[in-house]
């Protein structure tokens, strides 16, 4: 799962991200509103957490012209701002949730977990192929009646997979599921944690094309 967060304080951002790596979320940070948009464009997420009170364009701005392009993914609106009419402004202008600072990471993971939950059940409910079944919003797994713990990175690799089911997929397309913006991509990152999944679920759950990609198969 790949999240936008839009936070111009450093302190919290910072906090935020490092929380959301550790959630196992894949996290790109802006630090204000005006990128937000090319962001969208060219990178697929599944949630946004943006902040209202950013500089330059204002947060709520942005929620509006998202919705005005048709951007559909969950957005959970963060702010200071607490009265009852910042609020319904803010779930009028497209937000799906507003939590007020400060608040305590527990409740923020709660509310992702709901918010992503609900865009699953449209999607897909849960991923199944190969005899691996997968939760991708509390990210469990299962194989063969086992349950199997998965790293962060590993279980985003799988669930691109287990979306592909039958379909190739390249080795840039997985790098860009298991990597944020401005991490450094190791040259064989992607063979390490796919040579762990075989380990974990056979080798013949996973097949190679070379110079195309890797499928799980139908």
């Amino acid at each position: 799962m790949r999240i936008l967060l839009v936070e111009d304080d450093e302190q919290l951002g910072e906090s935020l991200e490092a929380a959301l790596r550790l959630e196992r979320y894949a996290v790109d940070w802006l630090r204000s509103g005006e990128p937000v948009r090319a962001a969208l464009s060219a990178t697929p997420y599944d949630l946004l957490i943006l902040d209202l009170g950013l500089p330059g364009i204002p947060g709520i701005q942005i929620l509006r012209q998202l919705r005005r392009d048709k951007h559909t993914m969950p957005v959970l609106i963060l702010t200071a701002r607490n009265t009852l009419a910042d609020k319904v402004d803010g779930l009028d202008s497209g937000g799906d949730d507003y939590l007020t600072k400060p608040f305590e990471m527990d409740e923020l993971f709660a509310r992702i977990r709901t918010l992503l939950r609900g865009r699953s059940y449209h999607k897909m409910q849960q991923l199944e192929a190969a005899g691996i079944i997968m939760d991708p919003v509390d990210r469990a797994v299962v194989f063969e009646g086992r349950a199997i713990v998965l790293t962060a990175k590993e279980s985003a690799i799988l669930e691109i997979l287990l979306r592909n089911t039958g379909r190739f997929v390249s080795r840039a397309r997985l790098e860009e599921g298991i990597y944020s913006w401005g991490e450094e991509v190791g040259s064989n990152t992607v063979e390490v944690y796919v040579s762990r999944l075989r380990k974990m679920f056979g080798g013949d759950k996973i097949e190679t094309m070379r110079g195309v990609g890797y499928r799980i198969p139908k």
